[in-house]
């Protein structure tokens, strides 16, 4: 279930955020949910779920992500600029 609760001044919800900051993340890399999963010491269904708003996901699985990807667990809760349509690059799953 996805909250429908918005970020102030986003009007999107955080749970939203933090999801598409780690797939696109994860696609920079050209990480597959599986890869990003074995790195992050998660299985690869919790990873699909968080990417899909399906779940809410603990400090400690944020931190793990986080240091997997390379990032500080703050960046990805924070809004990032979303390329155009075109400019997306497909999953890969």
């Amino acid at each position: 279930m996805t909250s429908s609760r918005a970020q102030p001044g986003s009007g999107r919800p955080l749970r939203q955020v933090l999801a598409e900051n780690i797939v696109s993340l994860r696609r920079e890399r050209r990480w597959s949910q599986e890869t990003l999963a074995f790195e992050a010491g998660l299985h690869r269904t919790f990873v699909a779920h968080v990417e899909r708003q399906a779940r809410n996901i603990a400090l400690d699985n944020l931190e793990r992500i986080a240091i997997a990807l390379g990032v500080h667990a703050h960046e990805l809760l924070k809004e990032r600029d979303r390329a155009p349509p075109s400019e997306r690059s497909e999953d890969f799953r």
